[in-house]
């Protein structure tokens, strides 16, 4: 990674922590700028304003959730060819992710921008649609996998299934942090794979 690579880098990851923190609105460039020990022209050529530093955190939020997620699930196919049991698997592993991060989960930046919608550009609260519309498609084909062997045991709409995984993480953030209770995101991660094997699980043999 070259200077100006690892600059643009600093950048990010001092307002995507700022943000996390205490909202875009109170995070201001100034502070950004002060941080990482630039100039006000160093800042500017990396980022024209506000937005484009926006833009580029959540690019880079969403790319490195991305890759975590693909990750973990790619692991739970590789454990087993069996649909229901691999994305179980993937769950579990999931939630031992969130277990092990040192201080709980830091924050959702696409709540965070959600929540404060209007100081951002259309092209900012677009990818943010888009981002989650592309996960809860990743879901929903998942679900569908696991359907065609395993019908759902009651009826169920598995596209709400598929944007529950989504609210349950984000909610649960929202409530360990609320509470000082970092244990929290696991269990309710936990507890919906919980919910996934009573709707798609068969019934035991009589």
């Amino acid at each position: 990674m070259g200077k100006g690579e690892a600059t643009r880098e600093r950048i990010l990851e001092i307002a995507e922590a700022a943000v996390l923190a205490k909202g875009f609105g109170a995070t201001s460039i100034d502070e950004v700028i002060a941080e990482a020990g630039l100039t006000k022209s160093g800042f500017f050529y990396h980022f024209r304003d506000k937005n484009a530093l926006a833009r580029e955190m959540l690019r880079r939020y969403v790319e490195t959730n991305d890759r975590l997620f693909e990750e973990i699930f790619q692991r739970g196919r590789e454990l087993s060819d069996d649909p229901l049991q691999s994305f179980l698997i993937s769950l579990k592993l999931l939630a031992e992710v969130m277990a092990d991060l040192p201080n709980g989960h830091p924050g959702c930046l696409i709540a965070s921008i959600c929540y404060q919608e209007r100081l951002f550009d259309r092209e900012v609260r677009d990818l943010t649609a888009q981002s989650v519309r592309a996960w809860n498609a990743h879901f929903r084909a998942i679900l569908d996998g696991i359907a065609a062997v395993y019908p759902p045991r009651e009826p169920i709409d598995l596209d709400d299934l598929a944007e529950m995984i989504s609210c349950v993480v984000d909610g649960a953030i929202i409530m360990s942090k609320t509470l000082n209770d970092p244990k929290r995101l696991e269990r309710q991660i936990l507890l919906f794979r919980s919910c996934v094997k009573l709707v798609f699980a068969p019934p035991p043999s009589s």
